[in-house]
């Protein structure tokens, strides 16, 4: 066992801890006996193919997606690149949240080495690098890479992912201004294992949210047009006090006392994941001081008459068939802190939802921007994976 004060941080955090000698065994990136063998322990844990994930960056959004996929049993992530100072900081990031709570206390973290740790008995590599072109997913045992840095949102920067670290394919937790986008649920039937594909994009939290509700509204009814607006959590781009923002003064205001409003990357990529929807919806959206939990407020023009009572109808069908666990209806006097954890990408407040006249609605929908965002990049990945086995 280790000694001293490393060994006493290390039991603070409840973790057990192995000495781990020189060997050829120990691990290392470089190894590729010792990869192997983490590679046969993960592939015995299903009795099928899993999808094997890599995370490059582990922000909120990486993070989250980890606990995601401890909920799962159709893909595993197998290797994380973080910027961490130390493991022990690592697993402080892993077992605590001050949104999403603590980690399930079932799933034991054990420090393996400083390259290696196991959560509720599934190997995960660590490694710490900058340079994409540095690291070799393959030989972490990755076939995919959820490239959440919020740096290589651009196609050839992600694509160094595949050409200098072989993973088969990557998916950016961003919107993409070069890459290919597909939304869970809305669009990604249309994906396709090719060339053209090797870099896509999961589009953004509120894309997620408000496409699907879109699609069901102009399929059912047509829509004439529409105005979004989304009532945002803070995010990590804000300022915790007044500062500068290059992209938006209103952005460098403090967080914490102020309702910003800016604009919203989903008003444009509502065409792109929609095309049929080109030139009918916009939106803004207004940043508010909450740490998570999203709403989009959506006023429509509908081309047929209708009614609420039929448009909350078509949803709750759309929620029990094609959009089965991205898009759900309550009939609850709901708050935002009462969605977090929400996996669906959007969550209908029929009480809150509202009619003017046979042909004008507004429509209010909640997302979790982070957890429903999170559960929708693993979803686009099993996707990706089973197109792959195909």
């Amino acid at each position: 066992m280790q000694s001293g004060t490393h060994a006493m941080h290390q039991l603070a955090l409840g973790l057990r801890v192995y000495e781990v000698m020189p060997h050829p065994m120990a691990p290392s990136i470089h190894n590729e006996d010792f990869a192997s063998t983490v590679q046969s322990v993960q592939s015995s844990r299903f009795d099928g193919p899993s999808c094997k994930i890599g995370i490059n960056g582990f922000g909120r959004i990486g993070r989250n997606v980890l606990r995601a996929s401890l909920t799962r049993s159709d893909l595993e992530v197998v290797a994380i690149n973080h910027t961490c100072n130390s493991i022990k900081d690592l697993i402080y990031l892993i077992r605590y949240d001050g949104t999403m709570g603590r980690m399930d206390p079932h799933k034991e973290i054990v420090a393996v080495s400083e390259s290696l740790i196991t959560i509720g008995g599934q190997p995960i590599r660590l490694i710490s690098e900058r340079d994409p072109r540095l690291i070799n997913w393959r030989e972490l045992g990755a076939d995919y890479v959820v490239e959440s840095t919020g740096k290589f949102t651009k196609r050839d920067l992600a694509l160094q992912h595949v050409t200098h670290g072989q993973a088969k394919r990557v998916i950016i937790s961003a919107p993409s201004s070069d890459s290919p986008t597909y939304v869970y649920g809305v669009n990604s039937d249309a994906y396709r294992p090719d060339d053209s594909n090797q870099v896509i994009s999961c589009a953004s939290c509120t894309t997620n949210c408000v496409t699907p509700v879109l699609k069901v509204l102009n399929q059912q009814f047509g829509l004439e047009q529409g105005f979004l607006t989304t009532i945002h959590a803070a995010t990590q781009s804000q300022q915790v006090l007044d500062g500068y923002s290059k992209k938006n003064p209103r952005l460098g205001r403090t967080v914490f006392d102020n309702i910003i409003p800016t604009t919203t990357g989903a008003a444009k990529a509502i065409a792109t994941v929609l095309p049929e929807l080109q030139g009918k919806v916009t939106g803004i959206s207004v940043r508010v001081p909450t740490p998570d939990v999203s709403l989009i407020d959506l006023t429509i023009n509908t081309a047929q008459p209708t009614s609420l009572a039929e448009i909350l109808a078509t949803f709750r069908r759309a929620a029990k068939t094609d959009l089965a666990g991205v898009l759900s209806v309550s009939d609850e006097q709901l708050v935002s802190s009462d969605y977090k954890g929400e996996c669906c990408s959007a969550v209908i407040d029929a009480a809150a939802c509202n009619e003017l006249n046979p042909q004008f609605f507004k429509i209010i929908a909640w997302y979790d921007n982070e957890w429903g965002y999170s559960n929708r990049l693993l979803d686009l990945a099993v996707l990706v994976h089973s197109q792959e086995q195909a």
